[in-house]
């Protein structure tokens, strides 16, 4: 079985590079659900999530932004990104430069508060276990 890279971002967490099988089912297992193909940025990535995430109330994850830094869409549930030129027909690896751009702009998580404006995002620094917490001191 083929395996592809991916950033693979989970509400909470960093994000990171894991690699998975290139099969819907391995896909679908990620996202905890059916899955969505969405493609918010000028680059060929693509974001897949779970297609009822909102509906199904899984926690939300991280926002999307426009190009002026307002909020477009906040994503529910884990996602990965994956490379996805529009000549494929189905999703690759993340080219290295791509990679390090988005696991970057996905990299903290984010917390949303509702406020008189509408709902902001901040991002924060995940929970650490004892033995990181530990190398701190």
């Amino acid at each position: 079985m083929e395996t592809i890279n991916v950033i693979y971002v989970e509400p909470g967490k960093l994000a990171r590079t894991i690699e998975i099988k290139d099969e819907l089912s391995e896909m679908q297992n990620l996202v905890g659900g059916l899955i969505e193909e969405y493609m918010p940025f000028a680059d060929d990535v693509a974001i897949i999530c779970n297609d009822e995430g909102k509906m199904n109330g899984m926690p939300l994850n991280r926002a999307i932004y426009l190009e002026d830094g307002q909020m477009a869409d906040i994503i529910a549930g884990p996602f990965f990104i994956a490379y996805a030129p529009v000549e494929s027909e189905k999703f690759l690896s993340m080219p290295k430069e791509l990679e390090e751009k988005y696991t970057e702009k996905f990299r903290q998580p984010e917390q949303f508060f509702k406020t008189p404006a509408g709902i902001r995002a901040v991002k924060y620094e995940p929970e650490t276990g004892p033995e990181r917490r530990q190398e701190a001191r």
